[in-house]
């Protein structure tokens, strides 16, 4: 299970089947879905968030192959505005969407640099990978400001601890 954690502005709680609901109100938005990897099904279907929760995601996370989260802005923790999730995995470790309404505020930002901490100082693993569709410039973006606020991040589809301290 993973732990709730907090930036100045969200509050990241480990995800629950109770939260498929909203995500279902939320997620189903072209302008979500159309960057992200090609497993996600268009039109997304009536009921998804549901079945994805109960029968992939969360036997994951108690099998400690994956760590999601729902984001939540601190005054209003009802309610969540998209979910982060960290994934053992060769390839592509960090994913993460965030309803339309929310965006281009830093929000996601914030969340990514929680995660990053929570992989590499909790979790322990030398290496992030996380790529992104090119075209996808506001996650570029997320990306470039989450690495200097933490010096010890390897964010690219490559980069280990390691290389990132000796600056190579």
């Amino acid at each position: 299970m993973s732990a709730e954690l907090q930036t100045k502005r969200l509050l990241l709680r480990p995800l629950q089947l109770a939260d498929a609901e909203q995500t279902q109100r939320l997620f189903p938005q072209w302008e979500i879905v159309k960057f992200l990897t090609s497993k996600v099904q268009w039109p997304y279907p009536a009921g998804r968030a549901l079945i994805y929760y109960r029968d992939e995601a969360l036997p994951n996370i108690a099998r400690g192959e994956e760590w999601q989260w729902t984001l939540r802005l601190k005054e209003s923790p009802d309610s969540h505005i998209g979910v982060i999730g960290l994934y053992k995995g060769e390839w592509d470790n960090r994913g993460y969407w965030l309803g339309l309404p929310w965006q281009g505020r830093g929000l996601m930002t914030e969340a990514v640099v929680a995660v990053n901490d929570y992989w590499f100082d909790f979790l322990g693993f030398p290496i992030l990978r996380a790529p992104k569709a090119t075209a996808n410039i506001p996650s570029q973006t997320s990306r470039a400001r989450s690495i200097p606020q933490r010096s010890t991040a390897a964010i690219s589809t490559s980069v280990s601890r390691k290389r990132r301290r000796s600056g190579g």
